[in-house]
């Protein structure tokens, strides 16, 4: 393993190996030289090789010696930030370190306690962060206290480790966020992380000496140096993952002095790594704060800042938020190609995938051998249709790293959606060695296995999911596989169990049963109601909103009045309506949203959306009454600016807009075509809630469908005894769509699609709906007595 003096070492290797001259600075010809030189696969333009040398000669102004360029302290300080990995710098340029050179790197760490050390002793042995300019020690006293911590470490680790309670061994594994490593649960700190045993005799008796410590700090002859020793204790503590400690000792550094940035952006680190991300972003917001009232003074460090709290936010879950920060840091420093990495990811991640595919292209541009970024980018290609470039790309990232799991993963799902089903199941097998736990591996591969016709593998499988996880739709999948071995179907024009029948064959009887597309809508709109958990969502929250929260007024191009709102804001807004999801599954909520109901009301992608409208558009698919649903959404467009005045009345050309916008969001047979239509409508005449109840309701031109919706809402966890889908072979929950000459039953998704039994064809199909088991036998049972009153 490298370690920091070696890290110093191979630095100082670099910066002779470019300084031609020898005049103890790199100039811009130099720097070039070094930039080309340890990037031999990227074929660099002269303007990016000088927009390069701007960024650094610009963010590094202080460690620029006049016309010799940038000194050997300001290179280190480059790659302390992150701008370059050194050992890979190193090892491209083919250089070697000398026996001297390694064993200076390895000189002893012993406590500070002869005050005749030298200056360049203290450097060889301390971590390259404390003889930093901008972060290092300043206080001779800082340096004894930082030597004793060093031994207090060490001890504890050498008693934990005997008796067998470190649960890692690598203390020099996790950095500081920023450049150098994302900060965040990659796979790379998981497999490094250090979680010391806290309850403990040998713990309380370190934390105990440490108070000393923290006492001698405190105990300065001024703050400033109080100061220096509290930040260089919680550097040392975090170097070693004891973060609970460094957290510690940033807050007290922060007492100390409230508008430094670095107690707050270090406080924040810690508090991420811990888990507390709402606590980590007001760090980091601190931090920001102090950084851009100090003027040029942490300019170095503000896209750090900008990094990190994208990815506190995105731990919140608020990654339309992220996007922001990771977009002005990548501003702030072109080069910094992690910003651009969780840019891109970000992107796709709230499903703007165009934008996303740019992000990660330029990352890679400038990190070809960066595997998370050829994974997102191969994510985002799939989404977008391109599959051969998207598996070729998820290959890239598995050959840069063979176990990368979301690679193998989200390949394997590529292949499933391409009905390469056998590869599917190689790649979920893959994921499976490099995490057996992984119970939706487990369970895509007996998707796989049985869409490769596999079918005791696939019952294999499937029993092993469950055994890791005992989820209800596992249950399915085994009751499901039991009914295919029951009934072995042959396939039939390829398609398998089942035939699809054209709309017009299929005929309803009685009033209570769903016409097949209305249902295929409703069904649509019910799923995305799932993944955006509205449908917990009390609609009188909606209410709340417009109530309490202040919009200011802005004007479009036409100069209409609106209450507008930006992306990153209305996520705040659904944060709060939707407190209850954890941040993964916020996340796929604010996706779904984007994509379905953002996309179409910001067709010209200003980034801005109508806040009453949204509200108005959120309104029928929350919970609640029905009534309650469309009186909310009647108020949201009254609280609209251009409704203002009219008492308890709307612009009817407003309303008519509403419609139209609805259905063109919820009903994918109206395009947005049909909303379109409406722009320059100039009738002011308006409409009370009597009519707009009217309006909405209209089967045709309304959202007559809600009722349809209501009806899977109410309905959707019931289930129908035994009985089974004739073409699925699932059990059928929801209603039941008996037909009446056959006798046999489809679910609602194969009544949707107009699948039938390919041993059932008929010129035309007729279904009786039922909602439950028990109105099926009372139905039974009323034919039955009408037949036995017919009877003689």
């Amino acid at each position: 393993m490298t370690t920091r003096g070696s890290r110093s070492e191979k630095v100082k290797r670099i910066f002779y190996q470019f300084d031609d001259n020898h005049d103890g600075g790199l100039n811009r010809d130099e720097m070039a030289a070094l930039v080309v030189a340890v990037n031999p696969r990227v074929k660099f333009s002269n303007e990016q090789i000088n927009a390069i040398l701007d960024e650094v000669f610009r963010t590094y102004g202080d460690f620029i010696d006049g016309e010799k360029g940038l000194t050997y302290e300001g290179l280190l300080r480059t790659y302390d930030d992150g701008a370059g990995d050194v050992d890979r710098d190193f090892d491209a340029l083919g250089l070697e370190l000398t026996l001297d050179e390694t064993k200076a790197s390895e000189a002893s760490s012993s406590s500070i306690v002869d005050e005749r050390v030298v200056e360049s002793q203290k450097k060889q042995r301390t971590a390259a962060w404390a003889v930093s300019p901008n972060h290092g020690i300043v206080f001779d006293d800082t340096w004894k206290i930082v030597d004793d911590l060093e031994i207090l470490v060490k001890r504890l680790k050498a008693k934990q480790s005997k008796d067998g309670k470190l649960k890692a061994d690598n203390i020099d594994a996790f950095s500081d966020a920023g450049w150098s490593r994302e900060l965040g649960p990659s796979s790379e700190i998981s497999e490094k992380r250090v979680f010391w045993e806290e309850n403990g005799h040998d713990y309380a008796l370190f934390v105990k000496e440490l108070g000393v410590l923290r006492s001698r700090a405190d105990g300065a002859r001024s703050r400033e140096q109080a100061f220096d020793g509290h930040m260089a204790i919680g550097r040392v503590l975090y170097e070693h993952q004891l973060f609970k400690e460094a957290l510690v000792s940033f807050k007290r550094s922060c007492e100390l002095q409230p508008v430094d940035v670095r107690p707050h952006f270090r406080a924040g680190n810690c508090l991420y790594v811990l888990g507390r991300y709402k606590e980590a972003k007001e760090e980091f917001l601190l931090a920001l704060e102090a950084a851009e009232a100090g003027g040029n003074q942490w300019a170095y460090l503000l896209p750090q800042i900008y990094v990190n709290l994208g990815i506190a936010l995105e731990g919140e879950g608020m990654v339309m938020s992220a996007c922001e920060y990771y977009r002005e840091a990548a501003i702030l420093c072109p080069t910094h190609f992690r910003a651009l990495k969780l840019l891109g990811s970000a992107l796709f991640g709230v499903g703007e995938y165009r934008a996303a595919v740019k992000a990660l292209d330029e990352a890679i541009f400038m990190k070809p051998d960066y595997a998370d970024a050829h994974c997102d980018l191969a994510s985002a290609l799939h989404a977008m249709g391109e599959d051969e470039r998207a598996i070729a790309t998820f290959q890239k990232a598995i050959d840069l790293k063979p176990g990368h799991v979301d690679a193998l993963y989200n390949l394997g799902g590529l292949y499933m959606d391409s009905g390469r089903f056998p590869r599917a199941s190689e790649m979920y097998t893959r994921v499976l060695a490099v995490w057996p736990n992984h119970w939706r591996a487990q369970l895509n591969k007996a998707v796989s296995l049985l869409g490769a016709r596999e079918t005791e593998e696939a019952k294999k499988a499937l029993k092993e999911a469950l055994k890791m996880t005992n989820r209800v739709e596992l249950h399915d999948a085994i009751a499901h596989l039991k009914q295919l071995q029951k009934k072995k179907v042959k396939a039939t024009n390829g398609e398998g169990s089942f035939v699809t029948v054209e709309p017009s064959k299929f005929k309803t009887v009685g009033e209570k049963t769903t016409l097949r597309q209305e249902l295929a809508n409703a069904l649509e709109i019910r799923a995305f109601q799932r993944i955006t958990r509205l449908s917990r969502c009390d609609v009188e929250l909606l209410k709340k909103e417009m109530n309490d929260g202040e919009v200011p007024l802005s004007y479009s191009g036409t100069g209409v009045p609106q209450r507008s709102i930006r992306k990153p804001n209305l996520e705040v807004i659904l944060r709060r309506l939707l407190d209850f999801l954890k941040p993964e599954t916020f996340q796929g909520a604010v996706k779904a949203i984007n994509e379905r109901i953002l996309s179409v009301m910001d067709d010209t992608g200003s980034g801005r959306v109508d806040l009453g409208m949204f509200f108005a558009v959120l309104a029928p698919i929350c919970s609640g009454s029905p009534e309650k649903r469309k009186r909310v959404a009647f108020d949201a467009l009254l609280w609209r600016p251009v409704n203002e005045g009219g008492g308890s009345q709307i612009r009817k050309a407003d309303a008519t807009s509403y419609i139209n916008l609805l259905r063109a969001i919820y009903v994918p047979s109206h395009g947005v075509s049909e909303m379109l239509e409406l722009h320059g409508e100039t009738d002011l005449s308006t409409m009370s809630f009597a009519e707009f109840l009217v309006m909405f309701d209209d089967p045709d031109w309304g959202f007559g469908i809600m009722s349809t919706l209501l009806k899977l809402e109410t309905g959707d966890r019931n289930r129908h005894g035994n009985h089974v889908c004739s073409v699925c072979r699932y059990p059928i929950i929801g209603s039941r769509f008996k037909e009446v000459k056959s006798h046999f039953s489809l679910c609602n998704q194969c009544y949707s699609e107009g699948k039938v039994p390919p041993t059932s064809k008929q010129e035309e199909y007729k279904f009786r709906e039922y909602g439950s088991e028990a109105e099926a036998m009372k139905h039974k049972c009323k034919c039955f007595t009408l037949q036995s009153h017919k009877a003689p």
